[in-house]
């Protein structure tokens, strides 16, 4: 393990999430059929809250509303019925801003003295 002063002041928390849930954007105009539409609802709103947390403890502000518009617009517990032409095209929109919001929340590291 690096020591403590090796590691940058800042850690990206938010870029794990942003990557899966941008990753399954990307594939999600490609399931359509079945109960596909209802997980990629969970899972796009899910992670859009966790970014949304992550944004907010490293106090970057502007990212929670971003992060609330996609999280309304893929709520599974009240759907918006946009169509499926909305959210094909919405879909890689929403992957690009996970994308972008993945590097640039940093959360600044809390360094414990051992």
């Amino acid at each position: 393990m690096p020591a403590a002063s090796d590691l940058p002041p800042y850690q990206r928390n938010a870029l794990a999430p942003s990557l899966i849930v941008a990753a399954y954007l990307f594939v999600s105009p490609l399931l359509v059929a079945g109960e596909w539409p209802l997980v990629t609802r969970f899972v796009v709103e899910i992670f859009a809250v966790i970014v949304g947390w992550y944004a907010f403890q490293g106090k970057q502000w502007w990212w929670l509303p971003i992060m609330a518009v996609i999280a309304v617009l893929w709520n599974p517990f009240w759907p918006l019925e946009l169509g499926t032409e909305f959210f094909s095209v919405a879909a890689p929109i929403a992957a690009v801003t996970f994308l972008v919001a993945g590097v640039l929340i940093k959360t600044p590291r809390v360094v414990t003295p051992s």
